[in-house]
């Protein structure tokens, strides 16, 4: 199955860069580029990719707002959205996390890491990069509660869902969340999917949010 992907970047040779990589692979296909927010969501409009490379500070219209838009509008098949960030604008991918993106990539990440991505992506899955992630928390600990937004309830969570909840806010993998709590894949797959489905978050990203909110998991001090 080849993977659709519109990339959006104001500079010329960013969106170049990244469309040779892509298109390079058997099952990526890259329908095209944006200048601006403004044209990425007129283009993942028409285009209706799988993926959406999307970077955050752009004129006409930033990332953030392209994002909530292109998410808001889709009634089913809604394309995923990775952010393209840098260290420096961890406050712009918390915010684009709550508005419907699936994940972050620093613009320097390797070849290999940005064509992974891509493809954990489109199966659905969240990108949470360890180190990046890591940042972004320490912002969010950091920040105050006035901007932290509304937090969800765990109630109705039962306590194996807290604790998969748990390990996914710090970045593991189903297959690494079932060698920590002794449980199969499969198993962890159905409870990863419960605790979605009760949070009413569209993705691992967002049930990461929701632990750091509520106070699930506590972010360590930055050393």
């Amino acid at each position: 199955m080849t993977i659709s992907v519109v990339i959006a970047d104001d500079q010329a040779m960013v969106r170049a860069g990244f469309s040779a990589l892509l298109s390079a692979q058997d099952d990526i296909e890259v329908l095209g580029g944006a200048r601006d927010g403004a044209e990425a969501v007129e283009m993942v409009t028409r285009l209706r990719p799988d993926v959406v490379l999307m970077d955050v500070r752009m004129p006409v219209m930033d990332g953030i707002e392209a994002t909530r838009q292109i998410v808001g509008a889709a009634e089913s098949g809604t394309p995923r959205v990775i952010m393209l960030t840098t260290f420096d604008i961890d406050d712009y991918v918390f915010a684009a996390l709550r508005v419907g993106a699936s994940g972050f990539l620093l613009k320097d990440a390797l070849p290999d890491e940005l064509v992974a991505a891509v493809r954990v992506v489109s199966q659905g899955d969240a990108l949470l990069a360890p180190a990046v992630t890591r940042r972004v928390i320490e912002g969010f600990a950091a920040a105050p509660d006035s901007r932290r937004g509304t937090p969800v309830s765990l109630e109705h969570l039962t306590e194996r869902e807290l604790e998969v909840l748990v390990e996914v806010a710090r970045g593991l993998s189903n297959i690494e969340i079932a060698s920590t709590l002794f449980i199969a894949e499969q198993t962890v797959k159905t409870h990863v999917s419960r605790v979605l489905g009760k949070l009413g978050a569209r993705d691992r990203a967002q049930a990461v949010i929701a632990a750091y909110e509520t106070g699930l998991i506590v972010a360590a001090p930055p050393e």
